[in-house]
């Protein structure tokens, strides 16, 4: 994703590399991008020349749509893939207790102690109010896992730490979770994508841009409540009465998700004929 939101040094990096390997003569692709917000001059016109010099571009929502199509850009527009992603069996998850409730939290500066304790109390009385068994997901082991560490400690006979690389598997685990409490993007997606509730704490547009798109609940992390009882309370109503998407939506969005394919596979095409 390319945006100048949480850093202006990231435009910079992977507009960067691509322009690197445009000026070597080497045949570049804009595949799934988020794009936006970008609030600089020059942020804006290097994105834009980035993706100017691509041979194909697909975007996965409607903002960054917007902002292509103002730079009059080809484009093809889709959902994320990861709404397409096949899943695979999670060795053991069925012999975990149930029902599950899958929390992904990962570090940010807005994602201070004061807030992260705030959170795990809130998850504390969530789980006894429940009666659920929380799996805890660092989707990026080396970022997340000392945040999940940190939660599994507080209350380690009903949690648990899953440590997953294979996105498949990953993907797997939201088979059997009935709701998902989620910073990471995808695991909203693969939360909504297996039918389960989602509740969203957004620490970036596209999370924020996601929670828009599927009338997802859930706060900005810079909005986050004090109070560890109202946060618990809020999880509760959203397990016992919260919604999941309706299969014929899930279906539309991976349906339309293998377009990013389709655009993958003519662009490899190209490079082969």
């Amino acid at each position: 994703m390319i945006q100048d939101a949480t850093s202006i040094a990231s435009p910079f990096y992977y507009a960067g590399l691509m322009g690197i390997a445009q000026k070597m003569g080497l045949k570049t692709i804009a595949w799934a991008q988020g794009i936006g917000p970008l609030n600089y001059q020059t942020t804006q016109f290097l994105a834009r020349q980035c993706f100017k010099g691509c041979t194909a571009v697909s975007v996965r929502d409607g903002r960054s749509a917007e902002i292509v199509a103002k730079w009059n850009i080809p484009f093809t527009l889709a959902p994320d893939p990861v709404w397409a992603l096949e899943t695979s069996p999670v060795p053991g998850l069925w012999d975990l207790p149930a029902p599950r409730v899958a929390v992904s939290l990962r570090p940010h500066p807005q994602l201070t102690p004061s807030r992260l304790a705030t959170l795990t109390q809130a998850l504390i009385s969530f789980q006894k109010a429940t009666e659920v068994f929380i799996l805890l997901l660092p989707f990026q082991p080396i970022k997340d896992l000392e945040i999940a560490e940190f939660i599994h400690q507080k209350f380690p006979d009903n949690s648990k730490i899953l440590t997953v690389e294979d996105p498949r598997v990953l993907k797997g685990v939201f088979r059997g979770v009935e709701m998902v409490i989620g910073m990471r993007f995808h695991s909203l997606i693969m939360g909504f994508a297996q039918e389960c509730r989602c509740f969203a704490i957004s620490y970036d547009p596209k999370v924020s841009q996601l929670m828009t798109d599927l009338e997802m609940p859930g706060w900005e992390l810079s909005e986050l409540p004090e109070d560890a009882n109202l946060i618990s309370k809020i999880w509760i109503n959203n397990y016992a009465n919260g919604e999941a998407l309706l299969s014929d939506k899930i279906y539309f969005f991976r349906e339309r998700a293998l377009i990013h394919q389709e655009v993958l596979h003519s662009f490899l095409e190209g490079i082969v004929d």
